[in-house]
């Protein structure tokens, strides 16, 4: 069977997060961002059913799938209305780094708490100077006896106060060349030394953003995720899997977005027949749809090859499933508002405030001109303008 063609597991499980999502529902998220509060109650019943974990090894609390798996279930959620930001950190980025790299100590002490939603990591990358520029990073780990000394700021990292623990991108000197090499450490959010600011976002989400200060944090010495040489190579492994399931989360609310307008374009009725019978409102959801087909397609070929350990084919196909998602769901988005006209900005459809959240997708993890600029460079051989 070819692999962007479901399998009948991925099919079942499709339908039984659908039902799940279906249960909380937009009203669901809206009311959890009103309250200020978090998706506890659908986080902890997706670790409870096995969703939050379909990623990890069986061995470890898991259900022994890969990123195909969960990027089902990031998009059906997405898709009733009530998307989990963190399954594209917790399970998809630290869980896949702790099972392909980290120690026996670290995977049994992290990876069945990510995967039954008891424990929660986030990810700290980006950094106020260092941009899309992860070269740039000068978050620095210097060794003090056996222990590492851990120093710098992240900004933009989700879901802070939801979490445990922050997978932290640092750099350590090379004692041979002196040189600084990125590695990654597992930091406790109640390390001293550690604290966090939250960014004050004009866009409304349940998993707020926030600036980490990392002042001489004490870290012991089993705290280093792999080896201290391979720090690249193990980035890079978490980065193929956030990527695919910022697809997934854009596909999913592109597909709840065009649900919406669909329904509404079938009803209502201005002059003699329902405006979906006009070409004018009905191709542009047929072409928003089939977008959205198509970007799954690809994010279905990149967790293809991630799963089978194709980093540098994932690295490609999981760029491109990110930028075409990200394009898809924008224009679904602004397509259903459109199809229905001053009610799209009503809460009561509840399709407004999609138009700041789909923009996210363009935007994280990593810009659309920065995937321009890979495929450009790492695709097509041409020379590099940065």
């Amino acid at each position: 069977m070819s692999p962007v063609i479901e399998t009948e597991e991925h099919q079942d499980l499709r339908s039984a997060v659908a039902a799940l999502g279906k249960r909380y529902g937009r009203d669901y998220a809206v009311r959890t961002v009103a309250e200020g509060k978090h998706p506890s109650a659908l986080w902890s019943e997706a670790g409870r059913l096995g969703y939050l974990g379909v990623s990890l090894p069986e061995e470890y609390g898991g259900g022994g799938g890969g990123i195909a798996e969960l990027s089902i279930v990031l998009e059906e959620l997405g898709a009733a209305g009530s998307p989990l930001l963190m399954l594209v950190v917790s399970p998809a980025i630290c869980g896949t780094v702790i099972s392909r790299f980290g120690t026996e100590r670290q995977k049994r002490s992290w990876l069945p708490g990510i995967a039954d939603g008891t424990r929660l990591m986030a990810f700290g990358i980006t950094e106020p100077d260092a941009g899309s520029n992860s070269h740039r990073i000068t978050t620095t780990a210097r060794r003090d006896g056996t222990d590492w000394l851990l120093t710098g700021r992240k900004v933009f990292v989700s879901g802070v106060d939801m979490a445990d623990a922050v997978l932290i991108v640092g750099r350590t000197e090379d004692a041979r060349t002196g040189t600084l090499k990125p590695c990654l450490f597992i930091v406790p959010t109640d390390a001293e030394g550690f604290r966090r600011h939250p960014i004050d976002m004009e866009i409304n989400a349940a998993e707020k953003q926030f600036e980490l200060v990392l002042d001489d944090v004490r870290l012991p010495a089993d705290a280093l995720v792999g080896d201290e040489n391979a720090g690249l190579l193990q980035l890079f492994a978490g980065l193929n899997p956030e990527r695919i399931m910022t697809a997934a989360f854009a596909i999913g609310m592109g597909r709840h977005a065009l649900g919406k307008a669909v329904a509404y374009a079938r009803d209502r009725t201005v002059w003699k027949a329902p405006i979906g019978a006009h070409q004018a409102i009905a191709h542009p959801l047929a072409q928003a749809h089939i977008e959205l087909e198509l970007a799954r397609l690809m994010m279905q070929k990149a967790a293809h090859l991630c799963d089978a350990g194709d980093d540098t084919g994932a690295g490609e196909a999981a760029n491109m499933a990110k930028y075409a998602a990200a394009e898809a769901c924008v224009k679904a988005v602004d397509q259903a508002v459109h199809t229905l006209g001053g009610n799209g900005l009503t809460r009561e459809f509840g399709l407004a405030s999609l138009i700041t959240a789909a923009r996210v997708a363009r935007i994280a993890p990593v810009s659309r001109e920065m995937i321009l600029n890979y495929v450009s460079h790492q695709t097509l051989g041409l020379p590099k303008s940065y």
